[in-house]
């Protein structure tokens, strides 16, 4: 099989050539359709994960077909549709998984970093990794969800939001174009933030009620004019973006962590403690999650917006998900073009 891999931390993606891997016990082998090119995939060649062993094969929104199963598989089959996300598994025996916190498992994978993800045509994974993809949505569509899609979902079901309350999404790029759908459809008032008036008309189209320009409006008080926010998705990875935005949030907020900055988040103590605000990272969450993630959107036809490459265009693909994708960059493992 095909692989593009980096040999090194730092190294490039190269393409090789590798024997197509056999199913283990407990694992499944996946002839990859479609797989997202994700930020995170950036932190991974850089050899910035945790347990990242190389040469490594990154890849995390993956979806495909499982081609073969190994011993104690258990229900699933030969020729269904499955996705993997960035957690790779979990040992389900570990203080976390215990108490029912899989995403934190202390021997817990990360595909694409502890294993081989989905720049290749072939790659294994775990059956507590495995997500049914509904047939209704494409393998372009899903493989996004199972990261993008997730993390934005996943956090916002959890942030103890309700319907009619105010939600401000921090960014329009490939997190916030997603947030600002899943956020309209879950009932909030959905408020996007960014950079220029040229966004505001794809934020509307989106769902969004209303729209900041935070190159001219002080975004912290905009918030407040319009109510306070209940929660402040995070989605741009820019600290001093989310400090600005911190005084924004309503008595009992709370700002939702989703982008990963940099650089260091600054926060008043006072500001926390006087209106009891709070601020809480957000995990991509395990397979069900994702299976959820996939049900809602296809439920309430929430899209990612992708551009899509040829995977054996996949270091084209990197490069443009890091100079700003619009606003998810997907290989194609079945196009030639």
């Amino acid at each position: 099989m095909l692989a593009f891999q980096a040999s090194r931390p730092k190294g490039p993606l190269e393409l090789v050539e590798r024997p197509i891997p056999e199913a283990a016990p407990g694992m499944v082998r996946i002839k990859v359709d479609a797989c997202g090119v994700c930020h995170s995939d950036w932190a991974i060649v850089q050899g910035a994960i945790p347990g990242t062993v190389f040469p490594r094969v990154p890849g995390h929104e993956v979806v495909g077909v499982i081609d073969a199963c190994g011993p104690g598989v258990g229900r699933w089959k030969s020729g269904q549709r499955v996705g993997v996300g960035y957690n790779g598994g979990y040992d389900g025996e570990c203080e976390a998984c215990q108490r029912g916190d899989f995403f934190a498992c202390a021997s817990g994978q990360v595909t694409g970093a502890t294993s081989d993800g989905g720049y290749a045509e072939y790659m294994l994974a775990p059956v507590s990794a495995l997500s049914s993809i509904p047939a209704e949505l494409t393998a372009i569509e899903a493989a996004p969800l199972m990261c993008a899609g997730l993390t934005t979902y996943n956090g916002l079901r959890r942030s103890g939001a309700r319907a009619g309350d105010l939600v401000a999404v921090l960014g329009i790029g490939g997190l916030g174009h997603l947030a600002v759908q899943y956020a309209a459809k879950m009932g909030f008032r959905t408020v996007a933030v960014a950079r220029g008036r040229d966004k505001e008309p794809l934020a509307r189209g989106l769902g969004a009620h209303d729209y900041i320009d935070s190159d001219v409006a002080d975004v912290a008080a905009s918030l407040l004019a319009l109510g306070g926010a209940r929660i402040i998705a995070a989605t741009a990875t820019s600290a001093r973006a989310m400090t600005s935005a911190l005084a924004g949030l309503a008595v009992n907020g709370k700002l939702l962590v989703m982008g990963v900055p940099g650089d260091k988040l600054e926060v008043s103590p006072f500001l926390l403690f006087s209106g009891r605000r709070a601020i809480e990272g957000v995990n991509t969450g395990t397979a069900i999650d994702a299976a959820d993630t996939l049900a809602f959107s296809l439920l309430a036809k929430v899209r990612p917006i992708t551009e899509v490459f040829p995977f054996k265009r996949a270091p084209e693909a990197f490069q443009r998900m890091l100079s700003g994708a619009r606003f998810r960059a997907v290989l194609d493992m079945n196009s030639a073009v």
